[in-house]
C-alpha cells in the first residue's frame, strides 16, 4: 500500500511528466503556490506535506483528474478549453491560443500527431494565401458573426495579414511534428460546399475569384499528394530536407472521419475534441486518450496507407479530389 509520501510524489511525477521539457519543475510548482524554490523542493520530495488548497491549484494549473490520478472509479472525464468572450478579437485570440498549443506540442523531444479528418485539416489552408483569405472571411462572416464582415461580400483583393501572418507561424511549427492522418473521399466536401453555397448566394464579388479558389485547392491537394509521395512535412513550393517531419497519410473509405487529434508527448497522451464548427477541447485523461488512441489505431489497420508506398491507390485517390474540383469549377457560370 503506498505511504502518502509516495502518492505525493507520484503527484509531482505525474506534473513534471505533462511539463514541456524546457520548463522546470521547482520553478512551475513555486509560481503557483507563491512559495520559494526551497518550499516547492520539499513538498516535491514529499518532506513537506501538500495541503488541499495546493492540490487544487496545481490541479487547476494543468488540468489534472484527481479522481483519475488517483485511481477512483468514476465515469466522468475532465476537459478543458475556452470559450469566445469577445466576438471582435475571437478569431485573433484563438489563432494565438493554436500557436501556444503547438509550439508547446513541438517542444517535446518525443511527439506524434493523429488526426482523423473529416475535412482537410483547417491548417493546411494557410499555405495557400487565397484559400487562407477565403476560410478567414468564412470563418469571421458566417461562424463567428464579425460585425465589419457579416455583410460585406468576398474579394481576393481584401486579405486579412495578421491572422494570415499567425496562420503561416502555425504553420511553420505544425510541419516539424511528425503527422499521422486518415482521410477519405468526402476531406473535400466541406470546402467545395463552402465556395458553392457563397457562390449560389451571390457573396463573391466576382466569377474570377471563385476559379481561383478552385485553382488553389487543386494546387493544395497536389501539395499533399507530394508530402504522401516523400513522406514528409514542408511547406508548399518547398523541397523536404532530412530534418523534415515524418507524415504518413492512410485512406478509409468505409468510415467518415470527426477531427479528432491525438497528441503524443513523451510518454503520455493528449485528445483534442472538435465542436461547434471552430472550437476545441482537450483532456489529458489516460483512459480517455487511451482509449480514443486504440480506436484510432484500429482505424490506421483497417486502412491504406498511400503515403511512400501504394503509388497505384495515392494517384488513383489524389485523382478523384482533383476530379471533383474540376467538376465543380466546370459548374462556374
Amino acid at each position: 500500500m503506498e505511504s502518502t509520501v509516495d502518492v505525493q510524489q507520484l503527484f509531482f511525477q505525474h506534473i513534471k511528466g505533462i511539463l514541456p521539457p524546457h520548463l522546470s519543475l521547482v520553478e512551475e510548482i513555486a509560481e503557483h503556490l507563491a512559495i520559494s524554490n526551497d518550499s516547492a523542493y520539499r513538498r516535491i520530495r514529499g518532506e513537506k506535506p501538500i495541503s488541499f488548497e495546493e492540490i487544487r491549484k496545481l490541479c487547476s494549473a494543468y488540468k489534472i483528474s484527481l479522481d483519475q490520478f488517483l485511481h477512483l472509479q468514476s465515469d466522468s472525464f475532465i476537459f478543458t478549453g475556452k470559450l469566445p468572450e469577445n466576438t471582435d478579437h475571437f478569431f485573433e485570440n484563438w489563432l494565438n491560443d493554436l500557436l501556444r498549443s503547438f509550439s508547446m506540442i513541438q517542444s517535446f523531444e518525443k511527439k506524434h500527431f493523429y488526426f482523423l479528418a473529416k475535412d482537410l485539416p483547417f491548417i493546411c489552408f494557410f499555405q495557400v494565401p487565397e484559400l487562407a483569405t477565403f476560410k478567414i472571411f468564412l470563418w469571421l462572416r458566417t461562424f463567428v458573426n464579425h460585425d465589419e464582415i457579416r455583410t460585406r461580400k468576398f474579394s481576393l483583393k481584401n486579405n486579412y495579414p495578421a491572422y494570415e501572418e499567425l496562420g503561416r507561424k502555425i504553420i511553420r511549427v505544425y510541419n516539424q511534428i511528425p503527422t499521422t492522418e486518415i482521410w477519405n473521399l468526402a476531406c473535400l466536401s466541406a470546402t467545395l460546399w463552402q465556395i458553392e453555397f457563397y457562390r449560389e448566394a451571390n457573396v463573391f464579388e466576382s466569377r474570377e475569384d471563385v476559379l481561383t479558389l478552385y485553382d488553389k485547392l487543386e494546387e493544395l491537394v497536389n501539395h499533399c499528394e507530394q508530402q504522401a509521395e516523400t513522406g514528409k512535412k514542408f511547406g508548399l513550393g518547398e523541397k523536404p530536407t532530412a530534418a523534415s517531419a515524418d507524415y504518413q497519410l492512410f485512406i478509409n473509405e468505409l468510415f467518415l472521419g470527426d477531427n479528432t487529434v491525438i497528441a503524443e508527448l513523451n510518454h503520455t497522451k493528449m485528445s483534442f475534441l472538435n465542436h461547434s464548427v471552430l472550437h476545441n477541447v482537450a483532456t489529458r485523461d489516460e483512459r480517455f486518450s487511451n482509449f480514443t488512441y486504440d480506436a484510432m489505431m484500429n482505424l490506421v489497420r483497417k486502412s491504406t496507407q498511400i503515403s511512400t508506398v501504394g503509388e497505384k491507390s495515392r494517384t488513383r485517390f489524389f485523382n478523384a479530389l482533383r476530379e471533383e474540383i474540376f467538376n465543380r469549377k466546370k459548374g462556374v457560370n
